[in-house]
């Protein structure tokens, strides 16, 4: 009895006369003890941080839904209920799938009175001491209530962030071949994907299509995202297909458009007709033009003479202008003219691939580009830092260009070896060591190096074509050139401190929460006519558990308030969009 007293003592927030229960509540418990025995009421400490008065909760009656046809039918004499129930719908918090915001809350006015900024709160000092300090009661508590608490430390949790992949042993592998475009050779993205938008918006604005006001606007997209060409979006699906956030056009959209629109829909790639995954950083530019020319569409600035058009229609209307910049060779031919404009050289590099190749290891390059491109392009970036006059040529066991892939790693395509500098080729039907080749498959050179499947380590920038291929029909082991993560590695570097700050706040915060969850449960058995968890909670009056309820909850509800814009500042260091990859 003396522990149930304590915590009944510990949970009253101030001295004030009590209402008594209402007789005319079914099931409502009273702390009264058997017939004749003394009451539960103890006497209040003359002083407490907390001044928070409320009546009981009447689960018995209606509970006031905010904006909805409750609020009248909520007030009686002694006016309305503290409480209100608000849609989890409406709330802009959200952190691990959750918010305080949503089943019960204080009512906004209450919490400005109370608990607010603005008005004359009670809760004296900074969030994250009064958070602090409410978090170790409620630990104490819950314990009183014979119920566990489960805390995790900052470092676990910082531990659950760290990569993991499948080992590789490199003493298996003999060989390891190379894609040259953003694998070996790194472009500046704003400079080639910027070009590459300007000649496509030239062939646009040829058609017709008003774009002189536009610009390039790489951080408006990134690789691993899909275009949905039906409904002109750019979504992030999760690792099972379902859309998690989305952009229409050049405008983020909110939590509940997205839901409204897809739902449970699946993205299925087999669907080519409708989605468009971004493999590789050459999709930058695309789905730039694609999101802005949606946003003219939306307005209706597209001309009437260019017919009718749809989101589908419009994209391939880019397509066919991005299409016709490179099959004309307006790109290439500037990038060859000028390469130190468009590459990134890493003197690191081409000493690391001769490390490899002086370790025993084979190496190859097989690429998509032609010879000409790709001997320009790997003179300018490896041969001056290479030593004893070597060449690119000399590092590779075999080059193969106009690769074709990823067809190359599924059927045979005609061979052919380039025999001068100048790039003249003759038909051959089989590939020798240190020979340059057009052409060909994958089959082709396991047969010619006497390998097979993971005893070659393939290594390549574009998901779907390098390193999706190669591993399905091959069996061939992979390797991802992801770029993008060493910004992401940078990002979780520089929210380090702040990312412990907001986990604290989480932890109190779901603390805090337990408690609340626990007394409700309280209230909510005794309501129907049962006991509560415990001795100590069944014995609790009404009005101390609402009275804390409400303490509770306007403390998580200014939690939320610290935490969201935390959240936002934290997600703006890895992408200010907040479509990550």
């Amino acid at each position: 009895m003396a522990d149930s007293i304590e915590l009944a003592r510990r949970l009253c927030l101030r001295p004030q006369a009590r209402r008594p229960s209402s007789p005319s509540l079914p099931g409502r418990c009273r702390p009264r003890g058997r017939p004749g025995a003394p009451s539960l009421r103890v006497p209040r400490p003359p002083l407490s941080l907390w001044s928070l008065r409320c009546r009981a909760l009447d689960s018995t009656r209606p509970v006031a839904v905010e904006g909805g046809l409750g609020d009248e039918e909520d007030e009686d004499e002694e006016g309305e209920s503290y409480f209100a129930v608000t849609s989890s719908r409406l709330s802009r918090v959200d952190y691990l799938g959750e918010s305080t915001k949503g089943d019960l809350n204080v009512r906004r006015e209450h919490l400005d009175a109370f608990g607010g900024r603005n008005g004359k709160s009670t809760l004296h000092g900074p969030i994250e001491e009064i958070a602090w300090q409410e978090a170790r009661e409620a630990e104490s508590l819950l314990r009183e209530l014979g119920i566990a608490v489960i805390f995790y430390s900052i470092s676990i949790i910082f531990s659950l962030l760290m990569f993991g992949n499948w080992t590789l042993n490199l003493r298996s592998i003999s060989v390891i071949g190379y894609d040259m475009d953003y694998t070996l050779i790194h472009y500046n993205v704003m400079a080639w994907e910027g070009r590459a938008y300007d000649y496509g918006m030239a062939n646009l604005k040829g058609m017709g299509f008003p774009v002189d006001d536009l610009e390039f606007d790489p951080d408006l997209v990134i690789r691993g995202l899909i275009m949905d060409k039906d409904k002109g979006n750019l979504v992030k699906a999760d690792r099972f297909g379902y859309i998690k956030r989305a952009m229409h056009g050049t405008q983020m959209l909110s939590t509940s458009a997205v839901s409204e629109i897809y739902g449970r829909e699946l993205v299925d790639l087999r669907k080519e007709s409708r989605w468009e995954f971004l493999n590789t950083l050459f999709s930058v530019s695309e789905a730039v033009m694609f999101m802005q020319m949606v946003d003219k569409l939306d307005q209706g600035l597209v001309p009437a003479e260019l017919g009718p058009l749809d989101y589908k229609g419009l994209y391939n209307a880019v397509s066919r202008a991005l299409f016709r910049a490179h099959v004309e060779g307006q790109l290439k031919s500037e990038i060859m003219a000028e390469p130190e404009r468009f590459v990134e050289p890493d003197p690191e590099l081409p000493l690391a691939l001769l490390d490899q190749k002086e370790a025993g290891k084979r190496l190859l390059l097989i690429t998509n580009s032609d010879y000409h491109y790709t001997n320009k392009m790997m003179n300018h970036a490896f041969n001056r830092f290479l030593p004893n006059d070597m060449a690119w040529r000399d590092l590779f066991e075999m080059v193969i260009v106009s690769a074709r892939k990823p067809e190359f790693f599924q059927i045979s395509h005609p061979l052919y070896e380039v025999v001068t500098n100048d790039g003249l080729m003759r038909p051959c039907f089989k590939a020798n060591s240190g020979g340059l080749y057009s052409g060909g498959s994958a089959q082709m050179v396991e047969k010619s190096l006497d390998i097979h499947g993971d005893e070659i380590l393939y290594v390549g920038d574009h998901i779907y074509t390098d390193v999706s291929q190669s591993k399905v029909h091959l069996r061939w082991r992979t390797a991802l050139i992801c770029r993008e993560l060493e910004d992401e590695f940078d990002a979780l570097i520089r929210s380090h401190v702040q990312k412990e700050q907001l986990i604290t706040l989480i932890q109190q915060k779901e603390v805090v929460g337990d408690l609340f969850n626990q007394l409700r449960l309280a209230l909510q058995r005794r309501t129907n006519s049962r006991p509560a968890q415990t001795l100590a909670a069944t014995c609790m009056d009404d009005q101390e558990l609402t009275e804390s309820m409400q303490k509770l909850l306007i403390v998580m509800q200014r939690l939320d308030e610290k935490i969201a814009p935390m959240l936002e500042s934290d997600g703006e260091l890895f992408n200010k969009r907040k479509i990550i990859f």
